[in-house]
């Protein structure tokens, strides 16, 4: 049985990725060249998260319906522990994104790298392990020890893998089709503090601030071939940023003047936008969760 499910698993993953690719030419050709919506920007610009948000076609979908569904699927694929449930999630979770929501293949999978770094540097540890004398089914003698690994070991650093990138993907798909603004407002409605609310929200837009201030420093000095060889670039990389502390806390201090001109009392609020679970979202939803409980059902 888990031949089946491994062969249809692949197959799967094949069609989304043609599906992708495919939705991703055809509105290349509706745009018609002129370089709007996705993948749009200019040189040395930093892209939000909030623009992916923003720009998906899931933005209409209720914001508390995709966070309880991308819940739903993150503790299903942790506590099943079963690598083709995580394998599922992950496919599930790209094609709601991708295809349903409009993000092109290769933004998706470029966003995927940036957990991938840590996953990859955090497995080698449960993956090779170090001993004196040789160990495991696969040794290599380095000076005064070896490094070594097992089947057993490099099995359960990919279950391990498989698992946090379920989660990952389900968590991408909640953010990179809910604004900030959006997801804010369903921690308020299920009672999360308001300190801790607000404290989230302005760490998160300020990130994004200095962001684009090092970026636009980086590109001045870049124009000055401040990066011609290894020493103008360390003279100029202290200097970006040391300029970047100084400018970070006068615009600080900008932005907290700004929110007091605007009767500031402790409490960011936004304009909410009505919107309602519709049955096709609800399809949507169920399906996914049901093709999971088959698929652990099958390779349980």
């Amino acid at each position: 049985m888990e031949g089946f499910v491994q062969v249809g698993l692949g197959l799967t993953a094949i069609a989304m990725g043609l599906q992708g690719f495919w939705q991703q030419g055809r509105e290349k050709r509706q745009r018609g060249q002129r370089h709007h919506g996705f993948g749009h920007k200019h040189d040395g610009s930093v892209f939000s998260i909030d623009y992916y948000a923003y720009a998906s076609r899931l933005r209409a979908w209720h914001p508390g319906f995709k966070a309880l569904f991308s819940l739903v699927c993150l503790v299903f694929c942790i506590a099943c522990n079963n690598v083709y449930v995580s394998l599922g999630t992950i496919l599930l979770m790209g094609y709601i994104t991708v295809v349903l929501g409009g993000l092109p293949l290769g933004r998706y999978l470029s966003l995927l790298t940036i957990p991938g770094v840590f996953l990859f540097f955090g497995s080698v540890a449960v993956a090779i392990g170090v001993a004196l004398s040789p160990a495991g089914q696969y040794s290599l003698h380095l000076v005064f020890f070896y490094v070594y690994c097992s089947d057993a070991s490099i099995l359960a650093t990919l279950q391990l893998v498989a698992r946090a990138f379920g989660a990952v993907s389900a968590l991408y798909m909640l953010t990179l089709s809910t604004p900030a603004s959006e997801i804010i407002t369903v921690l308020r409605r299920i009672r999360v503090p308001r300190l801790i609310v607000e404290l989230m929200n302005m760490i998160y837009r300020y990130i994004f601030v200095l962001m684009d201030t090092q970026c636009r420093m980086k590109n001045a000095a870049e124009s000055r071939l401040g990066y011609c060889d290894f020493r103008t670039s360390c003279l100029s990389f202290g200097q970006v940023a040391g300029n970047l502390l100084v400018v970070s806390l006068k615009k600080g201090n900008a932005y907290y003047q700004a929110l007091e001109a605007r009767c500031y009392d402790g409490e960011l609020r936004f304009w909410e936008e009505e919107k309602t679970v519709t049955g096709g979202q609800a399809a949507v939803a169920v399906a996914g969760v049901a093709a999971l409980v088959v698929l652990w059902r099958l390779t349980v």
